[in-house]
């Protein structure tokens, strides 16, 4: 029997093609998603990369083969996909390895409404399935075959969008984005046509290979371009999507990044005074203390979650949530089935630089109040050890907590940082915040010399 264990992750499933699958195990995978949803009826998108329509349709004939009724959207953001769930009220399937290299593909699967599928709701349950199925072959079904039909929903997708954010009255404004030959090249020409934008479109060709730089804009060196075309073009902004297009990242006019941190802060706000003042939002354990501390001041209820998507939406569902962000440029909204959407976020930046007259940088200047590292991985074969040595060092110094939501987070009088391990790889990340940019390269050494001694 197989063993996928390597290819269906904690969220989704990925791998390379056809290495590590292809459209026979897709079609099984297709069969195994309709047993464990018990659909009668599913929608399925793709992304641009040249093995996902081939993917998509096994998926499609697996799925009818159990008697689903296959709705086919095509090419599509992952959000695209998440609005369509939602719409539908039907399970999705989408096809893509969001920033991973061109020979990477993968499968985000949701249920009706959206709802994320993972690990522990119902993906290790289709995984099972199609280790014993590639083996022996589904099994007999009296089902009647399902049929297909092949639907647009990306302007009624946009049409949804907009009518959560309201621009018109916004002023009129150069942004510049890089699609990054990622999805976004195909949804944001709708999204944003009308609007008092004046677009400088980069690498909007939808190219799964990836020919200009990879679509992980988390990565500063995947984003010089767009910095240097905003400097160029004199731009208010420039906006950088993943290959999905369901993260979004901001530059400043200046061609600075912001960080997702204070995104998340200035959409808690407007999504807060959009609720009248209050509601509860989400946010990791990795974002700003800026976000909790803004929460607050705008009369939300912040809560703190682990990292990932999957317990975000959870505690979202949970709490009734209105918004949710993470230190990733993961933006989730309520009013778009707890899913994640960076074009709503990229909307919400967008209406707030243009209900006013300031820059963006001095704009977010108000929702970044501390410095941070960023990321920074070290590799380390004994992950549990290495933390386990960084908190003796810490352990007993006056105004020292400890906490274990995620990994190891020490929280000091002005400073904290957080220690992950990685799930797939012999990695620790490590995640620095203080009030000034010395307190943090002083923390971030004195960990970085105990993690990698």
């Amino acid at each position: 029997m197989p063993d996928l264990t390597q290819l269906v992750k904690a969220y989704d499933v990925r791998g390379v093609v056809p290495d590590q699958w292809d459209e026979t195990l897709a079609e099984l995978f297709g069969a195994a998603f309709v047993t464990v949803t018990d659909a009668s009826r599913i929608v399925i998108g793709h992304d641009m990369r040249p093995s996902s329509p081939g993917l998509s349709q096994a998926f499609g004939r697996g799925a009818a083969s159990r008697g689903a009724d296959v709705v086919r959207i095509g090419l599509c953001s992952t959000d695209e996909l998440y609005y369509a769930s939602g719409a539908l009220g039907i399970p999705g399937a989408m096809f893509t390895a969001s920033h991973n290299p061109a020979q990477y593909n993968g499968i985000k699967m949701c249920r009706a409404g959206a709802t994320p599928v993972g690990q522990d709701t119902g993906l290790d349950d289709i995984r099972r399935l199609t280790e014993e199925w590639a083996v022996s072959g589904p099994p007999a079904t009296d089902a009647t075959p399902g049929g297909g039909t092949d639907q647009d929903v990306l302007a009624d997708y946009s049409a949804h969008l907009r009518g959560l954010v309201d621009l018109t009255g916004i002023r009129p404004l150069k942004v510049v984005v890089d699609a990054g030959n990622g999805m976004s090249g195909h949804t944001v020409p709708t999204v944003l046509d009308g609007l008092p934008l004046d677009v400088v479109p980069m690498y909007f060709e939808l190219d799964g290979t990836f020919p200009n730089h990879e679509a992980n804009p988390l990565d500063p060196k995947n984003i010089t371009d767009l910095q240097a075309a905003v400097r160029e073009a004199g731009a208010d902004l420039g906006l950088a999507f993943d290959g999905d297009a369901d993260r979004c990242f901001v530059v400043d006019e200046r061609g600075e990044p912001v960080k997702p941190s204070a995104i998340t802060a200035l959409v808690a706000s407007r999504e807060l005074a959009r609720n009248g003042g209050t509601g509860t939002i989400i946010h990791n354990l990795i974002t700003s203390w800026s976000v909790p501390e803004i929460v607050k001041e705008a009369g939300g209820i912040p809560v703190r979650t682990r990292v990932g998507h999957s317990f975000i939406k959870g505690e979202m569902a949970r709490t009734g949530a209105i918004f949710g962000g993470e230190h990733s440029a993961h933006y989730y909204f309520r009013d778009f089935w707890n899913a994640d959407t960076g074009m709503l976020a990229a909307l919400h930046v967008l209406a707030a630089l243009g209900e006013q007259d300031r820059p963006l940088s001095e704009l977010v200047a108000a929702y970044d109040r501390y410095a941070s590292s960023g990321e920074i991985n070290s590799t380390v074969e004994d992950q549990a050890g290495r933390a386990a040595a960084v908190r003796a060092a810490f352990d007993g110094r006056d105004g020292v907590t400890f906490d274990d939501l995620d990994g190891l987070t020490v929280t000091g009088p002005d400073w904290w940082f957080n220690l992950r391990p990685s799930n797939t790889e012999p990695l620790l990340r490590l995640n620095v915040e203080a009030r000034d940019d010395a307190g943090v390269d002083r923390l971030r050494d004195e960990v970085l010399a105990i993690v990698r001694a």
